[in-house]
């Protein structure tokens, strides 16, 4: 087994990462253990922090090797993710081995002939006696990089030694901040600012030729600072001081554009990004695109989001998580805090960034209202066990995730949006002083529910352990109508859509209605209607007189806006559907009408002070 010479600033623990084969999307991976112990075991992890769900990386590794003085020594697998060697300790091991590259998500890693990825976590053999020493990790450039196409490069990790495209020698103190900075290579858009004078790179990958880099980076600095501000108050000024300097010295967003995708992760000083091309911001063409795509906010959001957890879930952090372990869950009751609470801080900064206005604000914030509303798993899961269920439920939904479950984001946000306004409504202080107190009594570290409720007690003057009791631990309907409308909001109802006012969620595919969910209390739950359905048609039982609908009292059903085109005011039906090749005869009660909430600005000024609170606050 030959393997590449190591350099002389390699670490206890050293990798080399090579691109093998683009069309075959395997990277090889060299690592030198410099003081094996014998019988070394190495292990690769099955998760990766912030992504709450065994992905089994190892599934991915093949072709494993070891050598010792250049001689081949035996190893053995001893479960799924771990490996021992039969190894001496007298001389540096050696290990090689492939990995199977071709997962779009930004979890895993990714190989191809324009664009490599990948996580420290699916590629980089753990040693576990060593975690704590010095690793470094040297990336080399394809061999069809080109002058006329060359790949670049971009990391959080620490360069030693690199070319001018980014490839070479990187060093980590230990393996978590190793594994914890991903690695985007290809061929990159990139472009950089200064938010109060630290660095931040911004690189795409798949760009088209109507991208507008200017404004993306404007808009990305905008949301930067006004996250900078509000966790170091004073920075502006250069004045931060006490435990208020910012936890980077640099900062690497890593963009991948799709033609269809959502999602990031975050990192210590990085983050990795997934979006729809057809959200990217575009040059406007007079005539042809004369304002940017709605998708953009959302992608503004999705910044906002990963940056916001750049101090809290990876500085501020579950006390359960402050050392992981990678080889199995690690469970925890606080996603509702970690998740959620920058949930609601992500559109929340938009606006104070000058992103969104306060009509746009209200009109996300509404969004995620109705989310939780229209999930009866509401009033059964509370959102501390849903934060504690991640690992089996929330990155496996089902046909009945919705009955029977809560998300930890939208919920989370919630109860976030609930503390702050009842902290404001008596005059004590705001959720941002909440946050602010956290970080300095946690010192930018872990922490526990007690240490909120600690918190909430210092700004607000009083304990809020009955507000955490009812809006995490238990299932009550949380106050957000109320307390909007004490903070210049009105709450307006609005009709909800056809689906839900029936208890479905359903896919139109080609000229037929594919029940995804039937709502449990509805009345397509009710009438029997079943996940997995075909909903092919319906008869009409009773038939208004003078309706015509005598004349025709059956109907084919190809989406279901026909439903109320061919039933008009009919208030019962029989639905035809097909069950695993049966035809079924079903009744349905026509829904009562349903309402949800609008949420509209009632007193401009009362909003502002929420939406734009001076940075002291």
């Amino acid at each position: 087994m030959s393997h590449p010479s190591l350099p002389t600033a390699a670490g206890a623990v050293h990798y080399q990462v090579d691109v093998q084969d683009v069309h075959a999307h395997l990277f090889q991976v060299t690592l030198h253990i410099a003081k094996p112990v014998a019988q070394q075991t190495v292990l690769l992890p099955v998760w990766i922090p912030g992504s709450y769900l065994v992905r089994e990386f190892a599934k991915n590794l093949q072709s494993l090797q070891a050598s010792q003085n250049g001689q081949p020594v035996a190893l053995q697998q001893l479960d799924k993710t771990s490996w021992r060697v039969d190894n001496t300790a007298d001389s540096p091991l050696v290990l090689q081995y492939r990995v199977y590259a071709l997962d779009h998500s930004v979890r895993t890693a990714w190989l191809e002939a324009s664009r490599g990825f990948f996580n420290g976590t699916s590629l980089l053999l753990r040693v576990p006696e060593q975690s704590q020493q010095a690793h470094t990790l040297h990336i080399t450039a394809p061999s069809h990089s080109t002058a006329s196409a060359p790949w670049q490069l971009a990391t959080g990790l620490s360069p030693v030694a690199v070319d001018a495209h980014g490839f070479g020698l990187y060093s980590a103190p230990d393996y978590d901040t190793l594994v914890d900075c991903p690695v985007e290579m290809g061929l990159l858009w990139s472009g950089s600012f200064e938010a109060y004078g630290i660095p931040h790179r911004f690189v795409v990958s798949g760009v088209p030729a109507s991208f507008d880099g200017a404004r993306l980076l404007a808009d990305t600095k905008a949301i930067c600072e006004a996250q900078l501000r509000f966790w170091h108050p004073g920075i502006e000024n250069g004045n931060a001081s006490g435990n208020s300097s910012a936890p980077f010295g640099h900062y690497v967003f890593m963009l991948n554009a799709t033609h269809d995708g959502y999602g990031g992760l975050e990192h210590r000083n990085s983050t990795a990004l997934i979006a729809s091309r057809q959200d990217l911001p575009r040059h406007l063409i007079p005539g042809v695109s004369d304002k940017q795509p709605e998708g953009y906010t959302t992608l503004l959001g999705l910044i906002s989001h990963e940056y916001f957890h750049t101090w809290n879930v990876k500085r501020l952090r579950p006390f359960e998580l402050a050392q992981y372990d990678y080889q199995r869950e690690n469970y925890t009751e606080l996603l509702w805090f970690f998740e959620g609470f920058t949930s609601y801080y992500d559109d929340l900064l938009l606006a104070r960034s000058g992103r969104l206005d306060a009509t746009q604000y209200l009109q996300q914030l509404g969004k995620t209202v109705q989310q939780v509303l229209q999930a009866p798993g509401r009033h059964v899961q509370t959102v501390a066990q849903a934060s504690w269920d991640a690992w089996v439920k929330y990155y496996r939904p089902d046909e009945n995730t919705p009955n029977s479950t809560i998300s930890y984001y939208t919920k989370g946000a919630l109860v976030a949006l609930c503390l702050d306004l009842t902290l404001r409504s008596e005059g004590h202080g705001t959720l941002d002083g909440v946050m602010r107190d956290l970080w300095q009594r946690c010192q930018g570290g872990p922490m526990r529910e007690a240490d909120v409720l600690a918190a909430l007690h210092s700004v607000g003057q009083r304990s809020y352990a009955t507000e955490l009791q009812q809006w995490v631990h238990s299932t009550a309907e949380l106050p957000v109508a109320e307390l909007l409308a004490r903070h210049g909001v009105r709450v307006a109802q609005e009709p909800h859509k056809l689906a839900q006012q029936l208890g479905l969620r359903v896919k139109d595919n080609q000229g037929s209605v594919h029940i995804q969910t039937v709502l449990s209390g509805s009345v397509a739950a009710q009438a029997g209607l079943s996940a997995g359905d075909e909903w092919l048609g319906f008869r009409l039982v009773d038939m208004p007189e003078g309706s015509g609908a005598h004349l025709h009292s059956a109907w084919r059903l190809r989406s279901l806006d026909d439903l109320p085109l061919y039933a008009g005011n009919a208030r019962q039906l029989i639905a035809i559907v097909a069950r695993d090749q049966r035809l079924l005869e079903l009744p349905l009660q026509w829904p009562v009408p349903s309402f949800g909430y609008k949420l509209e600005v009632d007193n401009d000024s009362t909003v502002q002070a929420w939406l734009q609170p001076p940075a002291t606050a």
